[in-house]
């Protein structure tokens, strides 16, 4: 029997295949490169109606430059006739997650944080700009059909850890280079104990262990989130497939863990890095922007106020009008924060909160490599519950403490 991954791409594990795609998306920093390759081939968009061009990288733009290229994107987007999100509307793996993607699609976009998407049992992966040129031409590309990674989940998260405390555990189990080439296909009952933003997150961090793509089945809980857009879905059966490797986790013990600079494969117990003096914490990102993202955050510092200068931006409009709308927004601003357009902030170094040399950060994105977040600077990943704790004592904290 075949895992999902070969099920979605028609062939089996190791096998090249064509494929027509259901969907692709670029951001203002990829759609700008493919563009510029898409322009030498002197052809014309196949398909518009399904692409999508999101501006959430550097949104709003942060100097001339920026927003020079941003305008002949924009034009470009509209001419053609692809799908145009202006700056505000969020990033684009969650715009993407918020009614568009479907179970059993396949999906490409312009970054490697694509695989978010495999959360709605969809074959969804990043593709390089130049791929993405060629695809706008096609609409379609080739595959090498990957082998997969089962891992298992059981039991229930339990207490303060959450799913980005999952994420942060297997990538480490697996190590970042663990599952290259591979998709991960997370099955068990603690995989449907999950809710679809958890499994949004889990999906997420794939890439941070090497793999193509991060999957879950579509069930009831996919069922009834896609349903609160409108959309009608359909359940994924699992079928008895041989597996490449496998991984077991107990969500019973998961606990909530900090993955020191520079790596993500490294993470530890909260407690290993508590009292570690902070300069910023920062909530948000394609990882845990989302609504329950934030709301576990507001929890936490709700009638409180943070010791350390922190930033949340939520993943999308709409995340930010259910904060809004919730009280959850204000609980956050009351409490110090301070906002930022929803879209991707400081996560890759560009704007919105970039760290200086020397100064030590907390952050909820899904990478801590070198230089990232600022030349010079280091930072810590964790879950918004830590980082809530943590923002609270201006150091690295476990948030168990604060229940």
């Amino acid at each position: 029997m075949a895992t999902i991954s070969e099920r979605l791409l028609g062939s089996p594990a190791g096998s090249f295949t064509d494929l027509e795609l259901s969907r692709a998306y670029a951001h203002d920093g990829t759609g700008i490169q493919a563009l510029l390759s898409f322009s030498q081939m002197q052809t014309k968009v196949r398909s518009p109606e399904k692409i999508s061009i999101i501006y959430d990288h550097i949104a709003p733009a942060n100097n001339s430059e920026t927003a020079n290229l941003q305008h002949e994107l924009r034009d470009f987007s509209k001419e053609t006739g692809m799908n145009f999100y202006e700056i505000g509307e969020g990033i684009c793996h969650q715009v993407m997650s918020e009614g568009v993607c479907m179970p059993g699609e396949v999906v490409v976009g312009a970054d490697s944080h694509t695989c978010t998407l495999g959360a709605f049992g969809a074959f969804a992966t990043g593709v390089g700009a130049t791929d993405m040129a060629a695809i706008w031409a096609t609409g379609e590309t080739w595959f090498r059909v990957p082998e997969t990674t089962g891992i298992t989940l059981e039991g229930r998260l339990k207490g303060r850890a959450e799913p980005k405390d999952v994420a942060l555990t297997y990538v480490t189990r697996l190590g970042m280079d663990g599952a290259t080439y591979r998709a991960l296909e997370f099955i068990g009952d603690g995989a449907g104990s999950l809710e679809m933003d958890g499994r949004l997150t889990i999906c997420n961090m794939a890439i941070e262990a090497g793999a193509k793509a991060g999957l879950f089945y579509s069930d009831d809980k996919t069922v009834s989130y896609l349903s609160e857009f409108g959309k009608t879905a359909e359940r994924q059966e699992t079928e008895d497939c041989t597996y490449a490797g496998e991984l077991h986790l107990d969500l019973d013990d998961i606990v909530p863990v900090i993955s020191a600079p520079h790596r993500v494969d490294n993470a530890a117990p909260v407690d290993k890095y508590e009292g570690t003096h902070l300069d910023q914490v920062f909530v948000g990102t394609c990882t845990n922007g989302r609504y329950e993202d934030l709301k576990r955050f507001a929890d936490i510092v709700k009638g409180k106020k943070v010791a350390v200068r922190t930033v949340v931006v939520p993943a999308s409009k709409r995340t930010l009008l259910k904060c809004i709308g919730t009280g959850v927004l204000s609980d956050i601003v009351d409490a110090g924060c301070s906002i930022g357009t929803p879209g991707c902030g400081p996560c890759l170094g560009a704007h919105m909160g970039v760290l200086g040399e020397g100064e030590v950060g907390l952050s909820t994105a899904n990478r801590n490599f070198k230089n990232r977040m600022g030349v010079g600077a280091e930072y810590y990943l964790c879950s918004p519950s830590t980082a809530a704790a943590s923002a609270l004592k201006g150091e690295i904290a476990d948030p168990e403490a604060c229940r």
